[in-house]
């Protein structure tokens, strides 16, 4: 990561973006070893839940027709849980050839980046598989998800834990409509479970409304751009609830020393946390198949690919 130090924040976010939706014959970022040493976008991820594209006939099978059809640069991707009643869910998702120039002036009037348009990234997929293996963990609770994407994990926890209450929150206004545009098409798996989009970035001042609501917070892959640390922790302390047990589940790679300076904040904030590599036996299982062999992964590194499990939370108060 020294390269990374040379660089402004913003400047290698961009190098990021133009990597994932330009063409790599027509990036000018292609041999910049500092974008590359950082961004390691996978097609298939740990391939821990199957997925297949789908087309507006295959959607008119699922009745799903009423989230309108599938425009020319979007997809949907219908996801199967490797759960006993294999319950399927629909992320709509925007597919790009090239860099869109709105998404620029999104970003620096909101103060975000665009990542979440860009794929669903590897540690979304496995931060689903990890709430899968926990229902009971959510059962009858109030969880919110951060810094979303297109919102597979929140998705996941409002189809099969039966919280009493989902909230799929981003920074980005593009991916909340996409959230919202998600959470329509899966309303029919939802039983009684409340699920609504938000738009929420870590900077906003005044959470009012929701300060101390939330019995989770689960979030992937969301610490890597230093400058957002403080205000992601804030934000953390703001939303879970002060009375009872409440956690936050964060899963995301080392990514150089970005979860550790993540973590240093967390800790002089004074929230407690543990770091967890070895959380699931599959999911490290296909770690060590990655390592061995990263024919199916070429660019695999644990650094920047294998997600860490970090749990914390307000210390309990003394009686």
């Amino acid at each position: 990561m020294e390269n990374n130090s040379k660089k402004k924040t913003s400047s290698l976010r961009w190098g990021i973006l133009r990597r994932a939706l330009i063409p790599s014959r027509s990036s000018t970022d292609s041999n910049d070893p500092s974008v590359k040493n950082i961004s390691r976008r996978a097609n298939g991820g740990f391939g821990l839940i199957p997925f297949h594209l789908m087309d507006n006939d295959q959607l008119k099978a699922e009745e799903l027709m009423s989230c309108e059809l599938i425009k020319a640069n979007q997809a949907c991707v219908c996801y199967t849980l490797p759960n006993p009643s294999a319950t399927k869910l629909f992320l709509f998702q925007r597919v790009d050839n090239c860099a869109n120039l709105d998404d620029f002036r999104i970003c620096n009037t909101y103060d975000i980046d665009n990542t979440g348009l860009v794929c669903s990234w590897p540690s979304e997929e496995v931060l689903a598989y990890y709430c899968l293996s926990q229902l009971d963990l959510f059962r009858s609770k109030k969880v919110i998800e951060l810094g979303s994407g297109y919102g597979l994990a929140g998705l996941l926890i409002a189809a099969v834990t039966e919280a009493s209450e989902v909230v799929i929150s981003d920074g980005n206004p593009q991916v909340v409509d996409y959230i919202q545009r998600n959470v329509n098409a899966n309303s029919s798996v939802f039983g009684c479970t409340k699920v609504k989009s938000m738009m929420l970035h870590w900077n906003q001042e005044e959470l009012s409304d929701v300060s101390n609501s939330f019995d989770i917070i689960v979030a992937s892959d969301c610490t890597f751009f230093k400058e957002f640390h403080k205000g992601l922790v804030q934000t953390i302390k703001c939303l879970l609830k002060k009375e009872g047990p409440s956690e936050a589940i964060f899963l995301g790679p080392k990514r150089g020393n970005s979860l550790d300076d993540f973590l240093m904040e967390v800790k002089e904030n004074g929230l407690k946390f543990t770091v967890d590599e070895t959380y699931d036996p599959e999911i490290w299982r296909r770690h060590e198949s990655f390592i061995k062999n990263n024919a199916n992964w070429p660019n695999y590194d644990k650094d920047h690919c294998y997600p860490l499990l970090v749990i914390g939370g307000c210390p309990p108060k003394i009686q």
